[in-house]
């Protein structure tokens, strides 16, 4: 839900930047709308290429719920192509989490925060997913080991 309501916001942000609209009805949504999104985005809104990508995705989706619904006829994105640059986002070295594990830090809330990162690594679970983590969620795994 969250990633539509920034959808939204990014979207009134462009139409009273470039048309002095608040509103537009999907039908006069057009190849040269979404070209124009892309390029507000990118430049005034300052978003990376993969961010616009996300937010044009995001966009794209409702448009296809439109269409699927009857509520439009064509698909202004026919001729769009939404491009995703390949990140390595890099991984650290068994030498480098043994660091962070040795490490020794002044309030017990760094440790807890070490502890948690630790427990991301390993366990390859997001920071949101560990923080909603409940003892409940933890079980015996096939091989018997909690």
């Amino acid at each position: 839900m969250a990633k539509y309501d920034r959808c939204y916001r990014r979207m009134e942000e462009f139409m009273k930047a470039k048309y002095n609209i608040t509103d537009i009805a999907l039908k006069e949504i057009n190849h040269m709308f979404i070209t124009d999104l892309e390029t507000y985005l990118r430049t005034v809104s300052l978003c990376n290429e993969n961010t616009t990508a996300k937010f044009m995705q995001t966009f794209r989706m409702i448009v296809i719920m439109a269409k699927n619904n009857g509520w439009i006829y064509t698909d202004p994105f026919m001729n769009y192509k939404i491009r995703l640059k390949r990140v390595d986002r890099g991984y650290l070295t068994e030498q480098e989490i043994q660091k962070i594990l040795k490490k020794k830090f002044p309030t017990k809330r760094l440790e807890q925060v070490r502890d948690v990162f630790i427990f991301s690594c390993f366990t390859g679970l997001s920071y949101i997913d560990i923080k909603t983590l409940k003892a409940s969620d933890i079980c015996v795994s096939f091989d018997g080991k909690p």
